[in-house]
């Protein structure tokens, strides 16, 4: 108890004094990104714990956001450089407005699926482990969470899950790429699983992290989705765009379902998202080279730490994602605990009566230090 409240205090007091920096708007953007430096904080902690993007916004969205702060006191439908925002996103991702729900951030997607499907004895049909929001809301709301365990790769067990879908299940909620295990599912197997599961029930693909993978396997169900009223996908700013403090993320599906969830949900982007964060998405959307670069430094310390940590004998999962997955062997007591004494905040749960272990990749020099602590400390 006392580390949970250790953590909570040090997101308060980083917040607050964050607030309190002093950092001119023209400063921040014009100054480059510091690709590789250790992003500590005044108590000399490392965040490794929320799979965040260790770059932050690329430069022009920064522009973005300081030219539009001096119209911040209008709502986005009085300027015409936002009127046709989610237009925009959703042109850039092949799809109409119809066919798109902006939101402050995708967490709010995984809020209002469970609420508008809920009837009594419903089901939901998802993984284990998988990233915990809509799971978990839909135990609170009174649903049965019929949650598939992970196979041997922790890999997502798609014939599982197509056979525990019955007459009572409202939706199947499948994350690709998976958090925490960080393993995908090939594009030809989710188009398949989908097409079959819509058949019976709704499918929600959650894409928060697919733009960390390579072609042909970065294939998106978008357009599926923008066709099947009974398939959709939910995608963030997040995570390559750097975002996720701006919170905005979207869902893409069928005119039809899109409009149920509209309904459920107060979605006018003019005030439901600040203007600042759609300036700063609709520049981020135009920085292809600067995502690039941010997958090409991911996919390095990436590297460079599954290499370290398979030194030390550790049968790390394969990653293709901005984080690790890790068994902790017979490491007794609590990881992340041990860690964060080190400085290094991560995250640890069991699977499958096993201990497990997260790491995001952050800078080059935050992974060294993660290796160099596990090295001095490891006993796995």
């Amino acid at each position: 108890m006392a580390s949970s409240i250790n953590r909570r205090d040090w997101l308060r007091q980083t917040s607050m004094t964050a607030l309190g920096l002093g950092i001119s708007a023209r400063s921040i953007a014009t100054v480059e990104p510091s690709w590789d430096r250790i992003r500590e904080t005044e108590n000399g902690l490392i965040n490794l714990g929320s799979n965040e993007n260790p770059y932050g916004i690329s430069p022009n969205a920064k522009q973005a956001i300081i030219d539009m702060i001096p119209w911040a006191s209008r709502y986005s439908f009085n300027l015409d450089s936002l009127k046709d925002a989610q237009s925009t996103i959703a042109k850039y991702y092949g799809v109409t407005e119809e066919n798109i729900l902006l939101t402050a951030g995708s967490s709010i997607v995984l809020d209002l699926m469970p609420r508008i499907l809920y009837k009594p004895n419903a089901n939901i049909v998802t993984a284990e482990p998988t990233f915990f929001i809509l799971p978990a809301l839909s135990r609170k709301l009174g649903f049965t969470v019929n949650a598939l365990p992970v196979g041997p790769d922790r890999g997502l067990d798609l014939p599982a899950m197509l056979s525990a879908i019955n007459s009572d299940t409202q939706l199947v909620y499948v994350v690709n790429p998976n958090n925490p295990t960080s393993t995908y599912l090939k594009p030809a197997a989710m188009k398949n699983f989908c097409q079959e599961a819509a058949k019976k029930t709704a499918v929600l693909v959650d894409e928060a992290y697919l733009d960390f993978l390579d072609a042909p396997d970065n294939e998106s169900m978008i357009p599926l989705a923008a066709s099947n009223p009974n398939i959709l996908v939910t995608r963030t700013f997040s995570k390559i765009h750097g975002m996720a403090g701006l919170r905005i993320g979207y869902i893409i599906g069928h005119p039809t379902r899109i409009q149920q969830l509209g309904q459920a949900n107060f979605s006018e982007s003019q005030v439901a998202i600040s203007d600042l964060t759609l300036a700063a998405a609709l520049a981020s959307l135009k920085d292809e080279e600067y995502r690039a670069k941010v997958k090409q430094k991911n996919a390095a310390a990436r590297a460079y730490t599954i290499k370290g940590l398979q030194k030390l004998n550790i049968n790390v999962t394969p990653s293709f994602t901005n984080f690790i997955h890790f068994p902790l062997g017979n490491y007794q007591g609590d990881f992340a605990d041990f860690m964060l004494k080190r400085n290094i905040i991560l995250r640890n749960y069991p699977m499958a009566k096993e201990k497990w272990g997260r790491v995001s990749v952050g800078t080059m020099s935050e992974m060294q230090q993660f290796i160099k602590v596990m090295n001095e400390t490891w006993k796995g």
